[in-house]
């Protein structure tokens, strides 16, 4: 180890965890990975990190703690439960939360870690599998600014940007709040393009009116829903993801949550939940989120 590096537990080795993990490693972390599959262990392993048996061993003497968990109760039982981050972690630990999950217990968890004596931030991520293997992902950061600041250098290391967006649970919200508007703009794009079908107009030329004009927008110009027009897109791959449309479920869900319990009116987020479940319902769950352009065709 050098100088600069630092002991990390790094719990989730999934998808988006275990690439952020090997980024780590190869900056020169000694990272120790704890997850439930073989197979991602043996990942980690084979690309110079180290594995824990569990969560009181990973994160004895660590420095920092970080964690890419499913959903909210995963994250309150790892760090809240008796075998959990809270229990056994040293005071004063960096404690970086990079799931995405429910503002409430983002800020339940926080409360309970600054009450141990310890440093934490909830930390979402935006960019995908790529960009998690390419260390390109957009950071929203919920927390202190001194947590956000010890933070930083590591998030670096993962992603190319980092916003620190309030408080704690601010992170989640940013999160939620952008992933609604890129679900609405997605299926407005797919829409637009099913409708292009319909009246004989060429995809392409489509993309050349809209991609230049009022109807630019993300979903269509870097994430375009049919081939040929952005040839990283998923669409050029059999919708492989990407983003997978059972996460923009998930996404969607929680943001349809935090508008009943804060009182605000989201109902294009609520049309797009339901359009998502339906998809997800046809046994398309792991396809890209942007293969609802599939569902939309069948629907009219």
């Amino acid at each position: 180890m050098s100088d600069n590096s630092l002991r990390i537990a790094f719990v989730g080795l999934g998808n988006m965890g275990g690439p952020m993990a090997i980024n780590l490693v190869k900056a020169g972390h000694e990272v120790y990975g704890v997850d439930l599959s073989e197979t991602a262990l043996q990942r980690h392993k084979e690309a110079g990190g180290k594995c824990a048996e569990s969560i009181p061993e990973a994160v004895k003497d660590a420095d920092v703690v970080i964690t890419m968990l499913p959903a909210g109760k995963h994250v309150r039982a790892v760090y809240t439960g008796d075998e959990g981050v809270l229990t056994h972690a040293e005071r004063g630990t960096l404690l970086i939360d990079s799931s995405t999950i429910d503002v409430d217990t983002a800020r339940d968890v926080a409360g309970e870690a600054v009450a141990s004596g310890m440093h934490i931030v909830d930390a979402p991520v935006s960019g995908g599998a790529v960009g998690a293997q390419a260390g390109t992902l957009t950071f929203m950061v919920g927390g202190p600014a001194e947590a956000v600041e010890r933070a930083r250098p590591l998030l670096d290391v993962m992603g190319k940007s980092v916003v620190h967006a309030g408080d704690a649970g601010a992170g989640q919200a940013a999160k939620i709040c952008n992933n609604m508007l890129l679900a609405i703009s997605m299926i407005g794009t797919c829409e637009a393009f099913v409708l292009a079908e319909k009246l004989g107009l060429d995809a392409a030329k489509l993309f050349e009116v809209a991609s230049t004009s009022s109807g630019q927008c993300w979903s269509l110009t870097s994430y375009c829903p049919v081939p040929g027009p952005v040839p990283t897109s998923p669409a050029n791959n059999d919708y492989k993801p990407g983003f997978a449309a059972e996460m923009m479920l998930k996404d969607l869900g929680l943001a349809r949550q935090a508008a009943e319990s804060f009182g605000a009116a989201t109902p294009m987020g609520h049309r797009a939940a339901e359009l998502y479940e339906q998809f997800c319902n046809q046994d398309a769950e792991k396809r890209d989120f942007s293969a609802i352009i599939h569902f939309l065709r069948q629907t009219g």
